[in-house]
């Protein structure tokens, strides 16, 4: 039996959750639910699962201290900060390496820092599953969830149902956030799944398929590969991330793969992707409110208060509202998705101080 290890991506900003989420403080740093910040109950998901000396964050230099604080249990060294962010792919293919260093074709999960996931033990018992396909077989593993909604903030996998073995299907095929309308139709069908963004795959596999369909990202895995534990390992890092593209791992590798399956996750689960999915998963109070901070509400629905001075609200509806030392947000609650256009302006009129 392979030892499982586990990859957490924790290099994100989290745009959408401005202004409580900041380069240096983003949307995984955060306690937004409870009093663990969202990669600490990452980790927790995986006790008795995975052993803490294998588990591994892949982050930025902005972040890798303040990880390091949140998560003392993990060795130091287990904690890799990318010299540049270049999106999924490249991050995935650094720590794959980096393990298979440690363990020749080692089995790895890859998990993001900044999801919500209630029903640990079915969250487990899919890992487990998940795995011991992984180990009998050269697939790569992705974890659809069964949609609740005709939801246009999430990607879908489609699945092909006739290669069923009762947990694990063959991927027909990628969609894109669709609109509405389309998102209708996928639900209908019945075979098609949320996109969580997570994986399982041997670390030989991944890498193989990384070679096949991204050569160049391979050839500065190789280069990095052989500087692991010599002194011109973070230069030689350096040097390849500044040459690499930007790609995602799902445009990169897996829309192209032919060794792609399903394991379908029957959890709760969301990405937590803005602030009206925190509403969502928020408790409400009367009317639907949900209030954090010195607030006083009236004849207001459906709204998302959370203030640092005393806020009074009335005769709102639909609204969140974040309040904290230097900024304040307020949107209708259809329009969070949009939030990452105030970082934008920000970004654009350099108010390097907000972000």
């Amino acid at each position: 039996m392979k030892k499982l290890f586990a990859v957490i991506m924790a290099g994100g900003v989290g745009s959408r959750f401005w202004p409580k989420s900041r380069e240096k403080q983003p949307k995984q740093l955060l306690n937004i639910f409870g009093q663990d910040t969202m990669i600490q109950s990452t980790c927790s998901r995986l006790n008795g699962l995975i052993p803490n000396e294998n588990i591994f964050v892949i982050t930025n230099q902005l972040q890798q201290e303040a990880i390091s604080k949140q998560l003392p249990f993990i060795p130091k060294q287990n904690i890799i900060a990318e010299p540049f962010g270049k999106n999924t792919a490249a991050a995935i293919g650094l720590s794959s390496v980096i393990i298979n260093k440690i363990e020749n074709n080692s089995v790895i999960l890859v998990l993001p820092a900044d999801h919500l996931i209630n029903d640990v033990d079915k969250f487990q018992q899919t890992i487990k599953n998940a795995k011991e396909f992984a180990e009998e077989n050269d697939g790569l593993i992705t974890f659809g969830i069964i949609p609740t909604r005709p939801e246009t903030g999430y990607g879908y996998i489609q699945a092909d149902e006739e290669t069923n073995n009762q947990k694990v299907f063959k991927v027909k095929t990628f969609a894109e956030k669709p609109n509405l309308a389309t998102a209708e139709r996928f639900i209908e069908s019945g075979d098609f799944f949320w996109n969580s963004g997570m994986f399982i795959w041997k670390s030989s596999k991944i890498l193989a398929e990384i070679s096949k369909y991204m050569p160049e990202l391979f050839e500065g895995l190789e280069l990095v590969s052989k500087a692991i534990g010599t002194k011109s390992f973070n230069k030689t890092l350096a040097h390849v991330y500044g040459q690499l593209k930007s790609i995602s791992i799902d445009y990169g590798v897996m829309e192209k793969s032919k060794n792609v399956y399903l394991i379908k996750g029957e959890f709760d689960w969301s990405d937590v992707g803005s602030w009206e999915e925190v509403y969502l998963k928020s408790e409400k109070h009367e009317n639907g409110m949900v209030e954090q901070g010195d607030v006083f509400s009236i004849k207001s629905n459906g709204c998302y208060i959370s203030a640092r001075k005393f806020t009074s609200v009335v005769g709102a509806n639909n609204l969140i509202v974040i309040d904290t030392e230097d900024s304040l947000l307020v949107c209708n609650r259809n329009n969070t998705q949009d939030v990452k256009l105030v970082v934008d302006y920000l970004k654009l009129h350099k108010r390097n101080e907000l972000l």
